[in-house]
């Protein structure tokens, strides 16, 4: 069952040359966690506005578990459409306690009881009593969601709910939400520009890029399987090469040599295409065929991310690669890689 469906919907605010949102269309699925994933100013959070009524599209329709809620001719205004809403800064009332705010949410009679459900699905029990400001800021989210599932909402929508999370605490929370959603069995549509937020907790990402649908799948696929150069470039780090498909149509000849893919649509050989390849995909190899000089390293932990300038017949290539921790590279290095195919696919074919 689809429980949000937005058909060609289009937002243009006055003043601006482009639109918002241009034109898009996406379908979220009954207990689907959607994540939509871009830049700043990409349109995310007025794709998030339009389902929740709080602005009226200039075209297009979006409905709600079937039912048209925004429409030619039919517009059902926010608190009508049982939307539940997390804002970024959690927007809790601070002269309310947890009860209190949370019983904001549920409509009709029996609001203290329902509060001290969602109290306890939130893992709130015991604090009800408290204030917003006694609480920390993970507890301060789970008030905000409690209060939004407290109305047994269609959807519950979620704005840059992370952002104002130290990174121990964001970790724990990204954790924390999913399993709060899950289990009461709730759609949600996150927005985020984070890529990491997206991964964590998501079952389908939609990429959005100025107002319009890039890709949607899950996080594995907009990772390992990018179908254009700015989802390869926003979701992680890749290297773009430009090629054609290889006489085996499972292998892309590049300016490096023949790259291996297993995602190669199918296209006939000689094909032009471009070609991403992840970091992970090149692995040091001292009989590999890429031969390069390592330029620039970050350490990262448990890898150190570097770029290497490799060696071909017409002239350096730059290429991001991944590099072992205990390994004693420093710029200037050279080094030998080969390619893996997992994280190689054929893009802008």
């Amino acid at each position: 069952m689809i429980a949000i469906e937005l058909i060609k919907v289009k937002k243009k605010y006055p003043g601006c040359s482009v639109p918002a949102v241009d034109n898009l269309s996406l379908a979220v699925e009954k207990g689907e966690i959607m994540t939509i994933l871009g830049p700043s100013g990409c349109g995310k959070t007025t794709t998030l506005r339009l389902i929740a009524g709080f602005e009226r599209p200039d075209g297009g329709t979006i409905a709600l578990a079937g039912r048209t809620v925004t429409g030619p001719g039919q517009w059902v205004p926010p608190e009508k459409r049982k939307v539940g809403m997390v804002f970024q800064d959690y927007a809790l009332f601070p002269h309310l306690s947890v009860e209190e705010n949370i019983a904001l949410g549920p409509p009709g009679e029996n609001r203290k009881e329902k509060a001290d459900e969602m109290a306890a699905l939130v893992n709130l029990a015991g604090l009800e009593k408290r204030y917003p400001h006694e609480l920390s800021g993970g507890q301060q989210q789970r008030v905000a969601l409690g209060r939004a599932l407290a109305g047994n909402p269609v959807v519950v929508l979620l704005d840059e709910p992370f952002s104002n999370l130290d990174t121990d605490l964001r970790n724990h929370m990204r954790r924390e939400v999913t399993k709060i959603i899950k289990a009461a069995g709730t759609t949600a549509v996150f927005v985020t520009h984070d890529l990491k937020d997206a991964l964590a907790v998501s079952d389908r990402v939609a990429v959005i890029r100025d107002g319009r649908l890039e890709q949607v799948g899950t996080p594995v696929d907009i990772y390992r399987h990018p179908e254009t150069e700015f989802v390869a470039a926003f979701v992680g780090k890749s290297t773009i090469l430009e090629g054609e498909i290889g006489p085996d149509h499972c292998s892309v000849k590049t300016a490096i040599g023949m790259i291996p893919c297993g995602h190669t649509h199918n296209l006939p050989a000689g094909r032009p295409v471009k070609v991403s390849i992840r970091p992970d995909s090149f692995e040091q190899d001292t009989e590999g065929d890429i031969r390069g000089i390592i330029r620039e390293t970050t350490y990262g932990g448990n890898e150190i991310e570097a770029l290497l300038e490799a060696h071909t017949g017409n002239g350096p290539v730059n290429l991001q690669v991944h590099i072992h921790p205990e390994e004693n590279v420093r710029e200037g290095t050279e080094l030998r890689f080969h390619v893996l195919p997992e994280f190689v696919a054929v893009i802008d074919s």
